[in-house]
């Protein structure tokens, strides 16, 4: 049931953003030309200091979401509608809150924009604000669905969702070319999808509707403060590190070279939520592992998401870094390319983030919040520091090379070594031959693409694209291949394939449990 349920996820996951990703390229091209940068920009710079104002959550949700783990499994009603009771509480307070901390920033926002935005510019900030504050009206509903491992369906309502904005939002681009009516249009479907999911779960869960609910125990209370103060540490470094580029970047090179970013941040991120959304396709999955299997057991499966996790990215990376330069171009024109060190250091990064997915699968659905709190005020205060000295000295790519110094303390320190230690008790060893192994081989790859690009050249551009489109998906395969074909874990997603490959046409490879079983 665990892999059926986390197969289906995934490639709901997968298929879903594949076409979030095409439906936003589109949108953002026609909001550059029907716009320009700057507002551009303005909406980079907004959604990165509103994601600020996510901190204010304190991490309830994650905390709320381990907890529901255990009532679920044991198919616990009695302690699933407290504990949905109390999130709902913290929830409209979180709402509420938002809106306040808002507006007292108000006042402030001319001087973290560097550019010429007549006063408008307030108000479109109110917007942002009162969309940050919606976006937690009936939301908590969600962690009930993500929890009992059915998170394909907030992927099938998030797609409609998308899909359904933003061709309102073109509309709205291409007739009105009004910003203000673009971002209320938003806030209106944001609440929608929060209203649809809410009675989603109300049909599926139907005891969430009951009057007589029980508060939550003491101990359990106390458990949910304590990861929480946890969580809360981690909100803030995580802001510190992802969310201060852009208003880093405005306040030291201008609110136009933003915009420029946006560009790079929205493809760089659209893969990596992709590929986040398979990888959170196994969070609960792994939750319901960790309480009802064996440590050894747990460890092995891991190993296998790990390299799943090395695998895609790899070829991520790979196709990033040799794709994302002519794809501008073609997309939007060369005026919109940064440098090649920009690129090579976004790439670095992406890489780096995205191997923490395997090791964060596990790290969350343990509930280990607490034991690492320190962790992430050290990781941002590193990384604000070095972005804001190196900007200054060389620039852009600057801002990028603080974020890698300081994401090398969470990737070969803080994740692998409370894992290892509280969940797999084993020796971290182990986890650093892994990563440095697979850091060899996607260098390996990205070096090979690099010679055979550089030396095969075409004068259509096109064609040009799709033959480095192949060249730089197929040679991460053929190095991965060739050098982990022997290992236990790339015979046992091979098995997977070819028991899939088998039974594709009469789609019973959910239900066909035996190599699964066999590898137990």
């Amino acid at each position: 049931m665990r892999v059926k349920k986390s197969i289906r996820g995934a490639s709901v996951s997968l298929i879903l953003n594949i076409i979030t990703l095409m439906v936003g390229l589109i949108s953002q091209a026609i909001f550059i030309k029907t716009l320009g940068i700057e507002y551009l920009g303005i909406n980079g710079l907004f959604n990165n200091i509103i994601s600020m104002l996510a901190i204010v959550e304190l991490g309830i949700g994650p905390a709320i979401v381990y907890k529901l783990y255990k009532p679920l499994a044991e198919k616990d009603i009695e302690s699933i509608k407290a504990l949905m009771l109390f999130y709902k509480k913290c929830y409209n307070k979180i709402a509420i809150i938002v809106l306040v901390i808002g507006f007292i920033m108000l006042p402030f926002i001319k001087i973290i924009v560097n550019a010429d935005i007549d006063n408008n510019i307030y108000f479109i900030f109110m917007l942002f604000i009162f969309d940050a504050s919606a976006s937690y009206i009936y939301s908590y509903k969600r962690s009930i669905i993500q929890a009992d491992q059915n998170n394909y369906i907030i992927s099938l309502v998030h797609i409609g969702y998308v899909i359904t904005l933003n061709l309102i939002q073109i509309l709205i681009l291409i007739y009105t070319h009004n910003y203000i009516i673009y971002i209320i249009v938003k806030i209106i479907f944001r609440i929608l999808e929060n209203l649809v999911l809410s009675k989603i779960s109300d049909i599926l869960y139907p005891y969430l509707k009951d009057k007589n609910i029980k508060n939550i125990s003491e101990d359990i209370l106390l458990d949910i403060k304590k990861k929480v103060k946890g969580l809360i540490y981690h909100k803030i470094g995580g802001f510190m590190v992802s969310g201060t580029d852009n208003i880093i970047i405005s306040k030291y090179l201008g609110v136009a070279y933003v915009g420029l970013y946006s560009n790079y941040y929205m493809i760089i991120n659209a893969v990596y939520i992709l590929i986040s959304q398979i990888f959170s396709a196994f969070t609960a999955s792994v939750g319901n592992l960790i309480v009802s299997e064996t440590r050894e057991y747990s460890y092995k499966i891991y190993k296998k998401i790990m390299l799943l996790n090395f695998w895609i990215y790899s070829i991520a990376t790979s196709m990033i870094y040799t794709l994302i330069k002519p794809f501008i171009k073609l997309w939007i024109g060369e005026q919109f390319v940064l440098p090649d060190i920009v690129l090579v250091m976004l790439c670095i990064n992406f890489y780096m983030l995205g191997m923490r997915a395997s090791i964060g699968i596990y790290k969350d659905a343990s509930g280990i919040f607490w034991e690492d709190r320190y962790i992430p005020i050290i990781e941002s205060t590193i990384n604000i520091v070095a972005s804001i000295i190196l900007v200054k000295k060389i620039g852009l790519v600057g801002i990028f090379i603080g974020t890698f110094l300081s994401s090398i303390i969470v990737v070969f320190f803080s994740l692998p070594y409370y894992v290892y230690r509280d969940v797999f008790k084993k020796n971290i060893l182990e986890y650093y031959k892994v990563y440095i192994k697979y850091l060899l081989l996607v260098l390996i790859s990205v070096l090979a693409i690099s010679i055979i690009t550089i030396n095969i050249n075409f004068d259509n551009e096109i064609l040009s694209f799709i033959f480095n489109m192949v060249i730089s998906f197929f040679i991460p395969m053929i190095v991965n291949i060739i050098t982990l074909n022997k290992t236990d874990e790339f015979i046992y997603f091979k098995m997977i394939v070819i028991n899939i490959l088998k039974n594709i046409k009469k789609f019973e490879f959910f239900n066909n449990n035996k190599i699964y079983n066999k590898n137990r």
